[in-house]
């Protein structure tokens, strides 16, 4: 391992050199994110995930940054051509591109008008006429590289300007000056471009937009990015060229009273035109859209994240509808353990409206099945299907609530092989009234099943790299699904492949051994029979949960690597493994002293906090800590509104802009980002994350768009 890669990422993660090496050991021998976080603790110094990914990906690319600082070292080197303080310069450089720069004039060129204009022999005219001199004349100077290809002075001195502007090109220094300077002082600018077609004027904003680089924002650089790939939009960047070229003048220009220097003046303005400005603009076009990227990446993530741990409605029987008009609404009734038991539908609305028909058909489901919940998904017809459940519900035998669901991703999983497999006998719409009413029993279980970019939570998603998306996306997925941790027995293939180290033969295996025998009824089953490798059970045993097993112990979160600490515990205390998640033991547990037992049980301080954490809450679920989802018994309408009326919402999207909360009005409310603190913030996630149960108040009502503004901050 490097040490200064070490010692860098030490530094900028705020964290010491050995946690660094510690964390990069682990991942060297095969362990995953998940597993360390969790179960290496004492060696990483308590890092979590995100901090562990971070490591990782820093580490790589300065090793890669490295390996091509060494590749250019050599390719220089081979040249004959290196010194001491290129080679310095190289090593000291901090990005890629400061690497490329002072590469590029050692690079092999494609065909130039400058590499032309070497083959014919100019080069020599071109260094002559950077000397500057002040005796002769033009004529003079130029007149012995006249050749056949070369057939006036004019053609030399021109093949000369192009060697020149070529060579300031290429200058490292100067490149850099003129990045910075443009980054600082430049604006990007869009216009609409001549004929382009934009119907719902989507970019209207943008049509004659222009605003300082250092300032943009990130979802403007996607939106700007999209209208120009749509040919809406023409974009550029603006600067102050005159400066930029006085302080080429400033470095190249030797002698201003040289006959030559109107020469180099040309080539300078050449240089950059031709060369530089289009090559700068695109790699700060570039840049700003790789940070864009991250930001709606790191966006998406956080939502998702957040969607995944919504807390489950647990014991309640549901009843889905998944909305239409022509082919009807579906409904299927879900029971306790997210299982469908009926499938009917209904025409409450046109164009058929059998409406009384309709509602006696819900009525009955409701008193059979003594339904707590009516699940509504949030697609066409939804508002409309909301006024009717609405109207049912005050005439059932018992209390019943309702929610809007999103149906984000249910119509992919319902068209999917999986839904087919697990449904074989049903449409695809009564599979996604299915899949609406088991997300809320359970949206991790459930959302798994589904291509987290079809999950509605995040902003431009489709306008950033795939490959960084998935990759984050399925480590927010992972994340979440080891953090709850899953049933052995209960566990969907989807659920399974996102638990640490397991793959799809180990899954093949758990899922046939199931069909098999039944219940697995202990860990120490699942490596007896070798469901799973020695190394894979390492990894991935911590997080699968035995429920009503052999082994108690099987339920919680201890690794087994870590029971004889745990059963010493229960020793030390008198207690029996049988009275794991007792009020008693919890009582008991809330009392001891830390580091006398660290040091009684021979274990670290991280593994015996979760020890006791487990031993008090055995099946612990992080989600149980999260707010209950909102229900509803009666609708709003957007006549009903008045500014600064007070409402309650559930917060459906984070943007960077704002946030997106459901009041229960047809369109979700918008809250700007000024609007949801007093105080300063960078980013909306700072207050709010998707699944939020609001405060808020009407701020704006515009009837012509059926929608609302909203504000988090109370009217004094």
């Amino acid at each position: 391992m490097n040490e200064d890669i070490i010692n860098e990422i030490g530094l900028n993660l705020k964290i010491s050199n050995k946690q660094v090496t510690e964390t990069l050991n682990l991942l060297s021998e095969g362990n995953t994110i998940p597993f360390i976080a969790r179960y290496r603790k004492e060696r990483t110094g308590n890092l979590d995930e995100e901090q562990i990914r971070s490591i990782n990906e820093v580490y790589e690319y300065q090793v890669n940054l490295l390996k091509r600082k060494e590749d250019v070292i050599r390719l220089i080197e081979e040249k004959d051509l290196m010194t001491e303080d290129l080679k310095a310069e190289i090593m000291k450089a901090t990005k890629l591109v400061e690497v490329e720069d002072l590469y590029r004039p050692f690079k092999e060129k494609k065909k130039t008008k400058a590499t032309e204009a070497i083959k014919q022999g100019l080069e020599p005219l071109a260094n002559l006429i950077m000397e500057f001199p002040t005796t002769g004349d033009i004529n003079a100077l130029a007149s012995p590289f006249i050749t056949k290809d070369v057939k006036t002075v004019e053609e030399a001195v021109t093949g000369a300007g192009y060697i020149i502007a070529e060579n300031i090109s290429d200058n490292a220094h100067y490149r850099k000056w003129i990045r910075v300077n443009t980054f600082i002082h430049g604006e990007l600018v869009s216009k609409l471009k001549k004929n382009a077609i934009d119907e719902n004027k989507t970019y209207e904003i943008y049509y004659d937009y222009s605003e300082s680089l250092k300032f943009v924002k990130p979802h403007r650089v996607l939106a700007i990015n999209r209208g120009e790939k749509e040919k809406v939009l023409t974009v550029n960047i603006s600067i102050n060229t005159d400066e930029i070229i006085n302080y080429l003048n400033s470095k190249i220009i030797k002698n201003e009273t040289s006959f030559v220097s109107d020469i180099v003046k040309n080539a300078i303005v050449d240089s950059y035109k031709r060369l530089i400005s289009p090559s700068i603009e695109r790699e700060i076009r570039s840049d700003l859209t790789l940070k864009a990227e991250d930001v709606a990446i790191i966006n998406f993530s956080k939502n998702l994240e957040n969607l995944l741990l919504q807390p489950p409605l647990k014991d309640k029987m549901i009843l889905a509808l998944d909305p239409a008009y022509r082919t009807g609404c579906k409904l299927a009734v879900i029971d306790y353990t997210g299982q469908k038991i009926d499938i009917k539908v209904i025409y409450p609305h046109e164009p058929r409206l059998e409406y009384d028909k309709s509602k006696q058909v819900m009525l009955d489901l409701i008193k059979k099945y003594k339904i707590d919940i009516i699940a509504i998904g949030n697609g066409t017809a939804s508002r409309e299907s909301e006024a009717f459940v609405a109207n049912v519900i005050k005439e059932a035998d018992h209390k019943v609530e309702y929610i809007i669901v999103s149906e984000a991703g249910a119509s992919v999983y319902s068209a999917s092989k999986l839904a087919a497999e697990e449904f074989p006998d049903l449409h695809v719409e009564e599979r996604s009234a299915i899949s609406i009413g088991r997300r809320l029993q359970d949206p991790l279980s459930e959302l798994v099943k589904i291509d987290p970019k079809s999950i509605g939570v995040g902003l431009y998603q489709h306008d950033v790299s795939d490959k960084k998306l998935t990759e984050s996306l399925d480590f927010v997925v992972t994340k979440a699904v080891n953090q709850v941790g899953v049933n052995i027995n209960t566990a969907s293939p989807f659920l399974l492949k996102y638990v640490s180290g397991i793959n799809k033969k180990n899954i093949d295996k758990i899922i046939e051994y199931r069909n098999q025998f039944g219940k697995i009824k202990s860990r120490d089953e699942i490596k007896k029979k070798k469901l799973i490798s020695d190394k894979v059970y390492v990894q991935a045993i911590g997080f699968l949960r035995v429920v009503d097993g052999t082994n108690p112990l099987d339920v919680t979160d201890i690794h087994p690597e870590s029971y004889d600490v745990a059963m010493s515990l229960l020793k030390e205390l008198n207690m029996d493994v049988k009275m794991i998640g007792s009020e008693e033991l919890a009582e008991v547990l809330k009392t001891i002293n830390v580091e006398e037992f660290m040091v009684k049980l021979k274990t670290d301080k991280y593994t015996l906090e979760d020890i006791i954490l487990s031993l008090t809450k055995p099946n612990r679920d992080p989600r149980d800590m999260m707010e209950k989802p909102l229900l509803k018994s009666d609708i709003l309408k957007l006549e009903d509104l008045k500014v600064g009326m007070q409402l309650q919402g559930t917060v459906r999207n984070v943007v960077d802009f704002g946030a997106f909360i459901d009041i229960g009005l047809k369109n979700d409310g918008l809250a700007h980002i000024s609007k949801l603190t007093e105080r300063y913030i960078k980013h909306p996630s700072e207050v709010v994350s998707v699944g939020d149960i609001v405060d808020c108040y009407v701020d704006q009502i515009h009837e012509d768009k059926q929608k609302v503004s909203l504000s988090l901050i109370k009217n004094k």
